[in-house]
């Protein structure tokens, strides 16, 4: 799974080094997630709070689009409703985490300002369940989610003179993130919203 999504990530930036020549930009980006998931098999949930880093590049198409490719590790969860065992209440922290290949249509609507829309190609890299009863917590490794997600993303920026830019963008995952085989069959989707700061080099 590693090499197949360094595999991606080569060929996406490789691919707009040599279709745009001189005139690809690349930067780097980081940020905070609010994400959540949903599903009937959940009576009731709330968001987490995460992180997204990675790297992107853009590739100019016209005056006003560019396409944009990023690769990031981007970190998604949820917290089910307490429940009540033994006289101790329980929660449960489902978190999947992600290296994210979204391919996004930057349109640049005035100068600096552009809307940014595109599917996301996501791998499983890293999943868990933190149990909390009480005042004690245990975290286990799982093995409920999919390897692979198909997600959306759609969002602004807005682009600074010197380079720094910052962005907003919802998340919306189309097939289910976690395995029918190792669930009890209801759909079990990702969403949330990213808020970044960057750089273009």
């Amino acid at each position: 799974m590693k090499k197949s999504i360094f595999v991606i990530a080569i060929a996406l930036f490789g691919f707009t080094q040599m279709n745009a020549q001189e005139y690809v930009v690349f930067g780097a980006k980081g940020g905070v997630n609010f994400t959540n998931m949903t599903s009937d098999g959940f009576d009731e949930n709330n968001s987490r709070t995460g992180f997204h880093l990675g790297l992107l590049a853009e590739v100019p198409l016209t005056d006003r689009i560019s396409l944009q490719p990023e690769v990031l590790y981007s970190t998604q969860a949820t917290k089910t409703a307490t429940s009540v065992f033994l006289g101790n209440s329980v929660t449960r922290d489902y978190q999947l985490d992600y290296i994210q290949v979204p391919v996004l249509a930057k349109i640049y609507l005035i100068e600096g300002f552009s809307l940014e829309v595109g599917p996301s190609f996501n791998f499983l890299a890293n999943e868990e369940v933190k149990r909390t009863a009480g005042s004690t917590s245990a975290t286990t490794d799982t093995d409920f989610g999919s390897s692979f997600e198909f997600g959306g993303a759609l969002g602004a920026s807005y682009k600074f003179r010197g380079g720094f830019f910052g962005s907003a963008r919802y998340t919306q995952g189309f097939t289910d993130a976690f395995d029918s085989d190792n669930w009890d069959g209801d759909a079990v989707k990702n969403n949330g919203f990213q808020l970044g700061v960057g750089m273009m080099f």
